[in-house]
């Protein structure tokens, strides 16, 4: 009886590590690129708080800022819009300044600059920092490119055909809304539509799986005409 091949079991051996090594970089860049993508940035307890409406003076302050900011843009070129956050923002120091300065000279005391604490912060960014966000950025980047690549190159038909019909969608959505007024809907959305869903839940999920049970069973019926090769690369 042969002896077995013991290079033939080393090389096995090591393509199983390699492979479990591979799926383990895999699951921890997976992970890393769900804990720092804009859901989970949603999902966060202060921004649930905030659309949620926990504390309502908090969230209608947000809400009336962004909007103001959405409704700036909508009327101004975004460089006026700056320009004018930033001069409100240096009148309202320079006022505050005049104003303390006034009244330590009439009150003849000696409190210093008022706004001393915040100069001496530190607001400087920390690399740790700075690399970290790069990194989640270049996650998010490389993840896209991959997936368009795969899209536009047509890997997969079924998926092409999807993001086709979306981007046909989104010629009539272009023609009929801005990207600005986009955004104003998103925002008002975004602090109508979890207070409303929280309160009817169980309805929301119903009517939800019903359309999702819908739209599974036309994309099977889709599939089931489409070519035999198509088929059998999808399977595969």
């Amino acid at each position: 009886m042969d002896p077995p091949n013991q290079s033939g079991l080393i090389s096995s051996s090591q393509g199983v590590a390699d492979g479990q090594n591979s799926a383990a970089r895999e699951s921890k860049l997976s992970d890393s690129f769900l804990s720092s993508s804009p859901v989970s940035l949603i999902q966060s307890p202060q921004v649930k708080d905030l659309i949620h409406w926990r504390d309502p003076k908090k969230s209608g302050l947000v809400f009336g800022l962004s909007m103001l900011m959405l409704l700036s843009l909508a009327a101004f070129s975004i460089i006026s819009v700056v320009s004018y956050l930033l001069l409100a923002l240096l009148c309202v120091t320079i006022t505050f300044r005049i104003y303390k300065s006034v009244v330590q000279a009439v009150q003849k005391s000696n409190e210093g600059h008022p706004f001393k604490a915040l100069i001496d912060k530190d607001v400087s960014v920390a690399p740790e920092t700075f690399h970290k966000h790069v990194d989640a950025s270049l996650t998010h980047i490389n993840r896209a490119l991959k997936h368009l690549s795969r899209l536009f190159l047509v890997e997969d038909l079924v998926d092409s055909l999807k993001l086709a019909v979306v981007l046909w969608l989104f010629t009539y959505v272009g023609a009929v809304f801005n990207g600005i007024t986009i955004l104003i809907l998103a925002d008002i959305l975004l602090f109508a539509v979890p207070p409303i869903y929280e309160k009817n839940k169980t309805q929301i999920d119903h009517y939800i799986n019903l359309v999702r049970t819908q739209v599974n069973n036309t994309v099977a019926k889709l599939q089931e005409k489409l070519p035999g090769a198509v088929k059998r690369s999808k399977t595969e």
